[in-house]
């Protein structure tokens, strides 16, 4: 039953996460260490195409882009877990039970798990060279999971909006922990149900060329390792398998914690009443 102890609990949970977040496992900060050797390394056509990625990621969040993705799979999904015989819209999503957008979430957490698993492979091949190849593809399948993510817990990424918030998940994930406090403050407007200005949303999105960067950054010694010929595909596996597991992570706790005080926003207007 979700009624209101059971949701705080929930969100109890979440905000629990959110401070585990706030730390640095010391592997996060020996992988820091190879980042000026991995600039000094890296040939110039991979920079060039790092700085590509910023005009695709502004793209995205006002447009969509190529990156907006399919919803009616995710629908027919929920509708399927929650035995509704009725096609479902994105504004249905928001009466069902948090249990259903939780399995969902799961289910897509690991196929897009998988799926960078095999990408990562794939792009592993050829070492350095292929790793031109992996960035911009691994970014394209992160900002698809998040939308998948988004559209499950019943929000919209055709809402630019809720694209700032996609964009403000993939920071999160790559932030270190100034970075996670900053945007997790920027983030109460979307908890609050405050619509984002446009001045806002510049200030909001000033972090797109950290987004990019860290991005790249947080591979570390990881990426370093992929840039192995042959050696890479295990590499390129694991490390794309783990960072796609994480954005998940981020995108699932996030969205289900709005999705949480919004269940409790309703049920404290239905006690008004």
């Amino acid at each position: 039953m979700e009624n209101k102890d059971w949701l705080l609990t929930e969100l109890k949970t979440i905000e629990e996460w959110e401070q585990d977040q706030k730390g640095i496992f010391f592997w996060e900060k020996i992988g820091r260490l190879p980042f000026k050797l991995l600039d000094k390394i890296t040939p110039a056509f991979i920079q060039k195409k790092i700085g590509v990625l910023l005009d695709e990621l502004g793209q995205f969040v006002q447009t969509g882009g190529q990156y907006l993705t399919q919803e009616k799979l995710i629908l027919k999904r929920l509708q399927k877990q929650s035995n509704q015989h009725q096609e479902l819209t994105i504004q249905d999503i928001a009466s069902l039970p948090l249990s259903t957008m939780d399995e969902i979430s799961d289910q897509l957490k690991t196929n897009r798990g998988n799926l960078a698993t095999i990408q990562g492979a794939t792009t592993g091949v050829g070492g350095i060279f292929t790793l031109a190849i992996d960035i911009p593809v691994l970014l394209g399948l992160s900002l698809k999971t998040l939308q998948e993510i988004a559209i499950t817990y019943g929000y919209d990424p055709k809402d630019r909006d809720e694209r700032i918030f996609i964009v403000k998940c993939l920071q999160f994930s790559s932030a270190d922990i100034v970075g996670k406090q900053a945007i997790l403050n920027e983030l109460s407007s979307f908890y609050k149900r405050k619509e984002v200005t446009n001045n806002e949303m510049i200030s909001q999105l000033q972090g797109w060329r950290e987004v990019v960067y860290t991005y790249r950054d947080q591979f570390g010694w990881k990426k370093l390792l992929q840039m192995v010929p042959i050696a890479g595909i295990l590499f390129g596996a694991i490390t794309n398998r783990s960072m796609i597991n994480d954005l998940s992570e981020v995108g699932i706790m996030l969205y289900r914690k709005r999705r949480i005080l919004e269940k409790l926003n309703e049920n404290e207007k239905e006690l008004a009443e």
